[in-house]
C-alpha cells in the first residue's frame, strides 16, 4: 500500500466516525421525542481500502450508557486514523525532501 493510500484509508476512517458520531448527537437530542427511532451506525470496509459508514433507524430506545460508549470508541478510533494520517503525511514529505535533495 502507499503512502498516499495509507492516508486516504486514514482519512476514511476518520469520515466514517464522523458520521458515526452524528448519529450519536442525533439519538441523544432525540432520546425523549415521543416515536424517535435510535440511529445505528454500520461500519463496512471498502475493496479498495478503508471503510464505509451507514446509518440506519433500529427498533430500539435510545439508551444513554450505550450512546457515551458508543461516542467514546468513535473518538478512540478518530484520534487512531488521525495519527495514522499524520504519520503517512510526515512519511511523504521526508520522501519528498530526499528526492528533491
Amino acid at each position: 500500500m502507499s503512502i498516499s493510500g495509507i492516508t486516504n484509508t486514514a482519512l476514511s476512517g476518520m469520515r466514517a466516525q464522523t458520521t458515526r458520531i452524528g448519529a450519536i448527537a442525533n439519538n441523544v437530542a432525540n432520546s425523549s421525542t415521543s416515536g424517535y427511532a435510535r440511529l445505528n451506525t454500520s461500519l463496512t470496509s471498502v475493496a479498495s481500502g478503508g471503510v464505509q459508514a451507514t446509518v440506519s433507524p433500529t427498533a430500539s430506545d435510545v439508551d444513554p450508557a450505550t450512546e457515551l460508549t458508543d461516542l467514546l470508541e468513535a473518538e478512540q478510533s478518530y484520534k487512531a486514523n488521525a495519527v495514522v494520517f499524520e504519520t503517512g503525511a510526515d512519511m511523504w514529505e521526508m520522501l519528498m525532501s530526499i528526492k528533491r535533495d
